[in-house]
Parts: structure tokens; sequence; C-alpha cells
């Protein structure tokens, strides 16, 4: 069985969707079933910024944009959803690139 996390608006979720050319980051709140924030390797801001769409560095830089999207919503703290994929490589990239701006999680 699978526990379901939720997030809530003082801490919500944030889900990362990893596809074969592009990484995707979502803070959701599912209480009012609503998306906060969003973040991805095609987003505009950082589409000049990277090189490789789905690396260790791509990652790394969403991260960075999603929690300085946090701050400035005045969120602290999320609830890490990574799915069913394991924490490493790119998925730890995108982690530790949103615990650099100072989100706990």
């Amino acid at each position: 069985m699978k526990k379901k996390i939720k997030g809530t608006l003082d801490r919500p979720r944030l889900y990362v969707f990893k596809s074969n050319k592009h990484l995707y980051a979502q803070i959701i709140d599912d209480i009012n079933n609503n998306i906060i924030a969003n973040s991805s390797s095609i987003c505009s801001p950082l589409k000049d910024k990277i090189k490789y769409s789905s690396n260790c560095e791509t990652a790394k830089l969403i991260g960075k944009d999603i929690g300085q999207k946090l701050k400035e919503k005045g969120i602290k703290t999320v609830i890490f959803d990574r799915g069913k994929k394991i924490y490493h490589g790119k998925i730890k990239a995108l982690a530790e690139g949103t615990r650099s701006t100072g989100i706990k999680f």
C-alpha cells in the first residue's frame, strides 16, 4: 500500500517529475487543489541558463529557482514527494538545490 502524501498551505508538497528530456517541479496545496509555484527545464527564465535539459546541473538550478519562488511566497518548509523514484542523481540534485535556498523538508 502506498501512503498518500498531502500538502497544506503551511507545508505544501514539492512534487518532482522526470521525463527522458526534461525535469519538472511543482509546489502543490492538496487541500485547496492549487499549484502554488512551478519550475522546469523548459520554462523561459531557466532556458537561457542551462546547457542540457536533463542533467544534475539543470536539476540544481530548478531546485534553486523553486526555492526562490517559495521564499517570495513566505513558505519555509515543504513535503518532498519524489514518487517511486530513488533519491539519487537528478532527484537528489534538485533537493539539494532547494535546500541551498533555506527551504526545509
